[in-house]
């Protein structure tokens, strides 16, 4: 190979390996994409969400031997109420199970069964596009009893459009959200993880919970279920506790998250239930974030 060519192999390969992992602070997971697995990149700004990811070949012989062997199960803790940032402080060994994207026929209905099993509840961020595309399922979700909350209408950047524009986009998925449960929805999680200081203040100002995260199971990675449940306990291990993201609309999801669950009850995790505290409006101060964070 010409040396001119092996050059620029070299740097398209050095291109994409950069425009995989997003740049950000020890003080937070603004960083949601790992070094581990640079060819896969992140959608753009308007992409549209995948609805129909790799089928996994096996996956559910991967995760015969750890999942739920019909119980009973001890993996359920308290009923968290929040508020303010002030009321979200979870203790040594404690978790929220978070699933963002959905709701995804087939793949949501596996996830609540689940949850089911073990006893515990979820909260999941819908894409407001989604949720209008299948009401049924998003109705399930709440009638399950899990937490429901919004994760704009059709999944953009939101660091990339003007401030105009990226709060029109909240409140269109917020409002189709709770259009179609017939309710009121109190959290909300930016895409990417991609906020602003303006943003973040804004979001509040429009009675809503900012939901950041803990540890990122990356499920949205071509890797296979049983990688998705280490990586996931290897971050819980190294932090302790912590709000977990995770996505309903991967079929890895679904069948890994018997095995999670198991290992989490195994090694004495509760699973703590996010509910949005009374009734009234929030403050203008509200943000229950997992920890500290700087904002740019």
């Amino acid at each position: 190979m010409p040396y001119r060519l092996l050059l620029a192999g070299l740097a398209v390969s050095l291109s994409l390996a950069g425009c995989a992992t997003k740049p950000g602070n020890d003080a937070s997971l603004k960083t949601s994409y790992a070094a581990e697995e640079p060819h896969h990149k992140r959608l753009k700004a308007n992409d549209p969400v995948e609805m129909e990811p790799t089928k996994w070949a096996g996956a559910e012989l991967e995760t015969r031997e750890t999942t739920d062997t019909g119980g009973p199960h001890h993996l359920a803790g308290r009923t968290l109420e929040v508020a303010s940032l002030h009321d979200l402080k979870l203790a040594d060994k404690e978790v929220i199970l978070s699933f963002d994207d959905g709701p995804a026929p087939g793949k949501t209905e596996r996830i609540l069964a689940t949850l089911d099993r073990f006893g515990v509840k979820a909260t999941f961020m819908m894409v407001g596009e989604m949720a209008q595309a299948h009401p049924a399922t998003a109705r399930k979700v709440l009638a399950d009893g899990d937490t429901i909350g919004s994760h704009t209408f059709r999944h953009p950047d939101l660091d990339k459009m003007s401030f105009d524009m990226a709060m029109a986009e909240i409140a269109h998925g917020e409002h189709a959200v709770a259009k179609v449960i017939g309710t009121d929805v109190s959290f909300f999680r930016f895409p990417y993880l991609a906020d602003s200081k303006r943003l973040r203040t804004a979001v509040a100002m429009r009675d809503l919970v900012v939901m950041d995260v803990d540890i990122d199971s990356k499920d949205y990675f071509n890797s296979t279920p049983s990688a998705v449940v280490a990586r996931t306990m290897d971050q819980l291990h190294r932090r302790g506790r912590g709000i977990i993201l995770m996505h309903d609309i991967h079929s890895r999801t679904a069948t890994m998250l018997p095995t999670l669950l198991t290992r989490l009850e195994r090694e004495g995790y509760k699973v703590v239930t996010l509910k949005y505290k009374g009734t009234s409006a929030p403050t203008t101060d509200l943000v229950a974030e997992a920890s500290i964070r700087l904002m740019r």
